[in-house]
C-alpha cells in the first residue's frame, strides 16, 4: 500500500472524522424516527386494546397479519408490540405536549380510533417533566434499552438516571441489565465520580459507587491548631497529621475493608519525584486508593496531579492480581455537576469528596463516648 504524505493524510483523516460524524448523525435519526414510530404505535393500541373493541386476541391477529402481508418484516412480534403499548403508557404521563396539527386530526377521528402519525413522540417542543432528564439522550437510546429501564425501575427518576448514564457511558444493553440487576440507581454514592465509565466490571464499579460518600466529618483533627486559622484555609499538613495520627478513627470515618498502607508515599518516575498524601488498600474493591488532601475549595488541576500519581502506582506498585487504583481528592468545598463534568475527560478510576472538622464548642456539649457506650449497655 503506498505510504500516504502527511499532508494528504491530514485530509484524510478530516474526511474521515466527517464520515463517521454524518454517520452517528445518521444513526441518531433513524432511532428518533423508530421510537416516534413505535411511540405511536404503541399509543394506537393502547387506545383501542385498553378502552376500545378489540377483544383479548386482537394483538396477535394483528401480529401475525403484519408479519404475512410485509414478509421479513421484524419487531413487530404481539410482545413486542405489547412492549411498545407500555412504552406509550409509561412515558406519556410524564411528557408535556402541546396539541399539534395531528393530534388535532386524531381528536376529530375519536379515540376509538385513532390515526397513527409517527411524529407523535418528536412532535414534543418542551422538555419532559424529569428535570433530569435530556431529551435528546431520551431520543438516542434504542427501544431494546429502553425496554430494559421499564420493566426494571419503579420511578421516573430511576428512569431518567439510567437513561442517562446508558448514554454519556455508551452501555450495551447487556452492560445496562447487569447494572439495574445491580440496583445501581438505589446504592449510588453521593460522591461525585467516573467509576461506572472507567471500570469496566459492572460489579466492581457498583461496589466503589456505594463505598464512598461524598462527605466526611473528621471530628478527631485538632482543632486547637485551626481555630487560629481561617476555617476556610486549613492547613493540608494539620488534617494529614491528624488522620495518620489517627489513621483507626479514620478508616472506621472513610468505609468498611480499608487498610492504611502509609502517607507522604515517595514515588519516583523518569528523574521526578511525587508524594501521595495518604496511600491505602481496599480488601472489598482489591484496590489501592489513592486519597491526595487539599485545602478550600476543588480547583481542576487536582484531578492531573491525582492522575499522575494513579498513573505511576498503577505502573510500579500495583500487583497482578489487583485491581486499577482509585483516586480520592478530599477537599472543604466542591461543585459536584462541576466536578462531575471534568470528571468525564479521565479515564481512571476518581472520585472528590469533601471533608469537615468539628469545632471544639461542639464537640463540648457531645456526651463521652465511653459514658454513651455503657449507658447503652444498662438499656433493657
Amino acid at each position: 500500500m503506498e505510504k500516504v504524505s502527511p499532508f494528504y493524510n491530514e485530509a484524510v483523516q478530516q474526511i474521515k472524522s466527517a464520515i463517521l460524524e454524518s454517520q452517528l448523525e445518521s444513526a441518531k435519526a433513524v432511532n428518533r424516527q423508530m421510537l416516534s414510530l413505535y411511540y405511536a404505535i404503541g399509543r394506537f393500541v393502547s387506545e383501542n386494546s385498553r378502552e376500545g373493541t378489540w377483544g383479548t386476541s386482537a394483538i396477535n391477529t394483528i401480529s401475525a397479519q403484519l408479519r404475512q402481508e410485509l414478509p421479513g418484516l421484524r419487531g413487530f412480534s404481539s410482545s413486542n408490540i405489547k412492549n411498545m403499548r407500555l412504552f406509550y403508557e409509561s412515558w406519556q404521563p410524564a411528557l408535556n405536549r402541546s396539541p399539534t396539527a395531528n393530534d388535532l386530526e386524531n381528536a376529530e377521528n375519536g379515540p376509538k380510533s385513532p390515526k397513527i402519525s409517527i411524529f407523535a413522540l418528536l412532535d414534543i417542543n418542551r422538555q419532559p417533566l424529569a428535570d433530569d432528564l435530556d431529551f435528546s439522550e431520551f431520543l438516542s437510546l434504542s427501544f431494546t434499552h429502553h425496554m430494559e429501564i421499564l420493566l426494571k425501575t419503579s420511578s421516573l427518576k430511576e428512569r431518567a438516571f439510567y437513561i442517562h448514564q446508558a448514554v454519556i457511558n455508551h452501555w450495551d444493553k447487556y452492560t445496562l441489565r447487569n447494572y439495574l440487576k445491580a440496583d445501581l440507581f438505589h446504592h449510588q454514592g453521593q460522591m461525585p465520580n467516573n467509576f461506572a465509565l472507567t471500570m469496566p466490571k459492572t460489579l466492581h464499579a457498583q461496589k466503589a459507587i456505594a463505598m464512598f460518600k461524598d462527605e466526611y466529618l473528621l471530628d478527631f483533627i485538632n482543632v486547637e491548631e485551626i481555630d487560629e486559622r481561617n476555617p476556610q484555609d486549613i492547613d493540608e499538613r494539620i488534617v494529614e497529621n491528624s488522620i495518620v495520627q489517627n489513621v483507626k478513627n479514620f478508616i472506621l470515618t472513610f468505609g468498611k475493608d480499608f487498610t492504611y498502607v502509609g502517607h507522604q508515599i515517595h514515588l519516583e518516575k523518569l528523574d521526578h519525584d511525587m508524594w501521595v498524601d495518604l496511600l491505602f488498600f481496599n480488601r472489598e474493591l482489591q484496590s489501592l486508593v489513592v486519597v491526595e488532601l487539599k485545602k478550600g475549595d476543588f480547583k481542576p488541576s487536582y484531578l492531573g496531579q491525582l492522575a499522575a500519581y494513579m498513573r505511576v502506582l498503577n505502573d510500579d506498585e500495583r500487583k497482578t492480581n489487583e485491581n486499577p487504583v482509585i483516586g480520592i481528592i478530599l477537599c472543604q468545598n466542591a461543585d459536584k455537576p462541576y466536578v462531575e463534568y471534568l470528571l468525564q475527560d479521565y479515564n481512571q478510576p476518581m472520585g472528590v469528596a469533601t471533608y469537615k472538622v468539628m469545632p471544639e464548642k461542639l464537640k463540648a456539649v457531645l456526651p463521652d463516648e465511653k459514658m454513651l457506650f455503657e449507658a447503652m449497655r444498662k438499656q433493657p
